[in-house]
C-alpha cells in the first residue's frame, strides 16, 4: 500500500471523536465484528461502513493485520542493527533502501539523524543465524560501511496501537 501523505491540521480536524474511537477499537482488535463496532459507536451498519471507507480512502487506515508471536515461530532473537553508509550518494542510498525491503528478517528500517544512517529491527532464530544474516546479507548491501548490532534481552514494552485521544 502506498505511503499516505502527512496530514495537515485541517485534514486531522476531519477526525471526530467517533472516528478516533473507531480507530482505537480497531487497533485493539481488528477482528471485531462490524455489528459490534456499530453498536459501540452508536451507528447504523451503513454509517459505520461509510466511516471506514472514508478513513481508508484518506489514509488513516492503511490495512488490517494479524499480530503473530515471533517466539512461537522460533524467531527468538530480536535485534537492532545500526548501519552507516560509506557515502550518501542518492543512487547508493536508493539501492540500499530497495535491497533492505527485500530482507524478510528486517521488520523495520528507519533513516536516522546522528552517528548512524539507518536502524534495522531484525528477527532471527538464533545467534548463528544472526551472524550469517549480518555477514551474508547486511554486510553485502550497497554502501555499507559500519554495522553495530544490539541483541534485545527482554521487551519491556512492545505495542502497535497509536495514542488516539477523544474528548470523551
Amino acid at each position: 500500500m502506498p505511503q499516505p501523505m502527512p496530514k495537515s491540521p485541517e485534514q486531522l480536524k476531519l477526525l471526530d471523536d467517533k472516528d478516533r474511537l473507531l480507530l482505537r477499537l480497531l487497533q485493539q482488535n481488528s477482528r471485531i465484528s462490524s455489528a459490534e463496532l456499530a453498536r459501540q459507536l452508536n451507528l447504523s451498519p451503513p454509517g459505520l461502513q461509510k466511516r471506514l471507507k472514508r478513513l481508508e480512502e484518506n489514509g488513516f487506515i492503511e490495512g488490517y493485520v494479524t499480530l503473530v508471536n515471533r517466539e512461537a515461530l522460533g524467531l527468538d532473537l530480536l535485534c537492532f542493527t545500526q548501519v552507516t553508509l560509506s557515502h550518501q550518494q542518492p543512487e547508493c542510498v536508493g539501492l540500499f533502501c530497495e535491497r533492505v525491503k527485500d530482507l524478510p528478517e528486517v521488520l523495520e528500517c528507519h533513516h536516522l539523524t546522528g552517528e548512524f544512517d539507518y536502524l534495522l529491527k531484525v528477527v532471527v532464530p538464533n545467534s548463528q543465524q544472526l551472524e550469517q544474516f549480518l555477514a551474508k546479507k547486511v554486510r553485502t548491501l550497497p554502501g555499507v560501511d559500519k554495522i553495530r548490532t544490539s541483541i534485545v534481552l527482554s521487551e519491556v514494552k512492545s505495542s502497535t496501537p497509536l495514542p488516539l485521544e477523544t474528548s470523551e
